[in-house]
C-alpha cells in the first residue's frame, strides 16, 4: 500500500473516531472531523468512501452540505457555538499576543459570516420528512 494512501486512510479513521466522539460530546465538534473522514476515505478507498457515506453519522451531519443543499439551522447554530467557544478559549489564552488575537478575531468573523450567508439554511424538520 502506498504511503500516501495509508496517510489518507489514517486521516479518515482518525476523523471518523473524533467525529463519532464529537457527535456524543457537545464540547467536541463532530462536523470538521467528519469532513476530515470524508476527505481521507475519498482519497484512500472507494469502498470505505461508499461505506462512510452510507453511515447514519454521515447522512445526519454532512450529506446535505456535501450535496450542495446546505445545513439545518440547528446544525449551523451548533457549529457556530462550538467554534465560538473554542476560539474564545484561544483568544483568552493569547492574552499577550495581540497579533494572534486580531487574526483569530478575523477568522471568527469570517466563520460566522460564512455560515450565516454562505451556507444555505434548510428547515429543521427536513430530517423527519426524509425518514
Amino acid at each position: 500500500m502506498p504511503l500516501r494512501k495509508l496517510l489518507y486512510l489514517t486521516l479518515g479513521f482518525l476523523g471518523l473516531a473524533l467525529g463519532a466522539v464529537g457527535a456524543v460530546l457537545p464540547v467536541l465538534p463532530a462536523f470538521p472531523f467528519l469532513l476530515l473522514a470524508a476527505y481521507g476515505f475519498g482519497k484512500s478507498s472507494r469502498r470505505l468512501d461508499r461505506w462512510f457515506k452510507g453511515t447514519r453519522l454521515y447522512r445526519e451531519n454532512l450529506a446535505d452540505l456535501a450535496e450542495g443543499r446546505g445545513l439545518t439551522r440547528r446544525a449551523k447554530i451548533r457549529i457556530m457555538v462550538t467554534v465560538t467557544i473554542l476560539m474564545a478559549a484561544g483568544f483568552i489564552a493569547m492574552h499577550a499576543v495581540a497579533v494572534g488575537r486580531i487574526v483569530l478575531a478575523f477568522v471568527w468573523v469570517g466563520h460566522i459570516f460564512y455560515f450565516l450567508f454562505g451556507v444555505r439554511t434548510l428547515p429543521d424538520d427536513r430530517r423527519e420528512k426524509d425518514e
